[in-house]
């Protein structure tokens, strides 16, 4: 399985604000230089004179000079530690992190790291049921992931014991129910994705849920998937690859996390044409097949369309009502 990483790219305006930032700072040093020996003469000879004669105004230099001083040692202070995490979150690869319910500053930074990234060939999506990835109006990453030509998707088991475990740690207004038409929301999303060309495979994993990942070229976005909470109101990291040194940073484990559990040969793979899972042993052979089908009653729920996907998906809304006559689980 090749692993496939662009470089980031750099726009002009990001350029010159360097150069312009470095050219600021170089003029201060210099004004700085040129007028230390006024300055000390001033002080020297003016100033220190007065000082000297007025206890008033000594006392007020001195709390004057007392004062810049705490702040300046508390400026040092907050600096170190600011390097001292700087240098944490570069040995960990850490390119962003917010937490959840952050403000929009947040979202706007999150927003310039999504529009910098290249066009990947390939996405990695492990996740609970996709809604929020693909489907939800206010996914940040589904512009990315639909300009990658293979896309592979990891869901939990529509009709398996820890979708229902899942459903049960969660308040109450999110069912079972509720997951399955997430689910078929998301099979439908990516049965349109598949007539527009793209290379889309679906595998479905049946164990609690721990990690949401989704890896887009050089950048992994890792959220917990904690238990008695949704995913989106957990914590976002997103991890970068370091092309000089891999062994550095969490990108790698994580990324192995998704690669471990794609070639797992206990998950089986989704037939989008036949809506069947498509089971294989460890060598890649095919051992048996049985059809998807998960007791959804009610109408079928719209599904958000992207650069003019709704057309292709109207036709694949409805994969998960056709009941399976074996290995599956009544709820």
């Amino acid at each position: 399985m090749s692993m496939y990483r662009g470089a980031p790219t750099h726009s002009l305006w990001s350029g010159l604000r360097h150069f312009l930032s470095h050219g600021v700072i170089t003029l201060l040093a210099v004004a700085i230089a040129f007028s230390l020996p006024g300055m000390a003469n001033y002080i020297l000879n003016e100033w220190w004179p007065h000082v000297e004669r007025n206890p008033n105004l000594l006392l007020a230099t001195e709390i004057a000079l007392a004062s810049v001083l705490a702040l300046l040692f508390n400026l040092a202070k907050i600096a170190w530690d600011h390097r001292q995490g700087v240098r944490i979150a570069r040995l960990a690869s850490l390119m962003y992190a917010r937490n959840a319910g952050a403000g929009w500053w947040s979202l706007r930074r999150e927003q310039a790291l999504v529009r910098q990234l290249p066009a990947a060939r390939d996405a990695f999506v492990l996740t609970l049921t996709g809604h929020d990835t693909f489907v939800a109006d206010d996914s940040l990453l589904r512009g990315v992931i639909e300009k990658a030509y293979e896309i592979r998707v990891m869901l939990v088991n529509p009709v398996g014991k820890a979708l229902r475990e899942r459903a049960d740690s969660l308040p109450p207004d999110i069912t079972v129910l509720t997951l399955h038409t997430e689910i078929e929301a998301t099979i439908g999303y990516l049965s349109g994705m598949r007539k527009y060309g793209k290379m889309v495979k679906l595998k479905f994993y049946d164990e609690e849920p721990f990690w949401k990942l989704i890896a887009i070229g050089d950048y992994i976005w890792v959220q917990h998937c904690h238990s008695g909470f949704a995913v989106k109101q957990q914590p976002e990291f997103v991890f970068g690859l370091q092309h000089r040194e891999p062994r550095h940073g969490l990108f790698v484990p994580f990324y192995m996390v998704f690669l471990n559990q794609w070639n797992d040969a206990r998950h089986p793979e989704y037939d989008f044409d036949t809506n069947e899972l498509v089971y294989r042993d460890a060598s890649g052979k095919e051992t048996g097949r049985a059809a998807l089908g998960v007791p959804i009653n009610g109408a079928a729920t719209p599904l958000p369309s992207s650069r003019g996907l709704r057309a292709a998906l109207d036709s694949g809304a409805a994969l998960l009502r056709r009941l399976a006559p074996e290995r599956t689980a009544e709820l």
